[in-house]
């Protein structure tokens, strides 16, 4: 069995929500989204590079699915050091209520887990 390795942005009172920009995700009435940018530095930047520096797959649910695949393939590599990463990446994407899945290399997960990811 493989190791299951979380990379997460997350504050010191347990917030995991929507690092990524001011109006990615509002759910629940949350007024903070987009923390992450103004604590971006070298350091974060060369954690996320190495942490990505290695082939890796990605696990993903509905919410981060849908706003990962609403923008990433329309990055450009030259724009962003991840998106070929995140773009090439094996995505497995548990959902009970998506059907299709446009984003390359993904995966839809609707009951047990398939084999192929336990080995």
């Amino acid at each position: 069995m493989r190791k299951l390795i979380v990379l997460s942005f997350i504050t010191l009172d347990n917030v995991i929500q929507a690092p990524g920009g001011p109006e990615e995700d509002p759910a629940g009435g949350f007024e903070h989204e987009g923390w992450v940018a103004g604590y971006s530095d070298d350091f974060l930047l060369n954690v996320m590079i190495k942490q990505t520096s290695k082939p890796f797959e990605l696990l993903l649910g509905r919410k981060t699915y849908e706003i990962f695949a609403a923008h990433w393939p329309y990055v450009k590599t030259d724009q962003d050091p991840f998106a070929d990463k995140l773009n090439n990446a094996k995505k497995y994407v548990a959902s009970k209520t998506l059907t299709k899945l446009d984003w390359n290399n993904s995966e839809l997960i609707n009951g047990d887990v398939p084999d192929g990811i336990k080995g």
